[in-house]
């Protein structure tokens, strides 16, 4: 059974810096990408960044450049979000999900399993 699994979330000032971490497990995950959404309180979930596999492509959304890196640990199947400089907007729960392709990365419905969320508060 694949289960993904989201850490690090929390409540932070703004300003502040948080990393979050999505361990998977339950089958290879070899060629794998893996990204993070977010969801916040009223809104649709949208894309927040993805990773291929090797870790030489990255994606990330437009309004989150230079404030969020995403990378991950292939040894352990683990994707990280290191998110600085954070803003209340910022504020939402953060998903992990893996998919079996290189391909149309920030597209939620293009992905194959998910995580149960962690949440991230950021006061102002």
């Amino acid at each position: 059974q694949v289960q993904l699994v989201e850490s690090g979330g929390g409540l932070v000032q703004a300003g502040g810096s948080l990393r979050l971490s999505c361990a998977a497990s339950g089958r290879t995950f070899v060629g794998y990408a893996m990204g993070w959404f977010r969801q916040a309180p009223g809104k649709e979930r949208e894309f927040v960044a993805a990773i291929s596999w090797s870790g030489g492509i990255t994606y990330y959304a437009n309004s989150l450049k230079g404030r969020f890196t995403i990378s991950r640990d292939n040894a352990k199947n683990t994707v990280y979000l290191q998110m600085n400089s954070l803003k209340p907007e910022d504020t939402a729960v953060y998903y992990c999900a893996v998919r079996a392709d290189i391909r149309r990365l920030t597209a939620m419905s293009e992905y194959d399993y998910w995580g149960q969320g962690t949440p991230v508060t950021v006061s102002s």
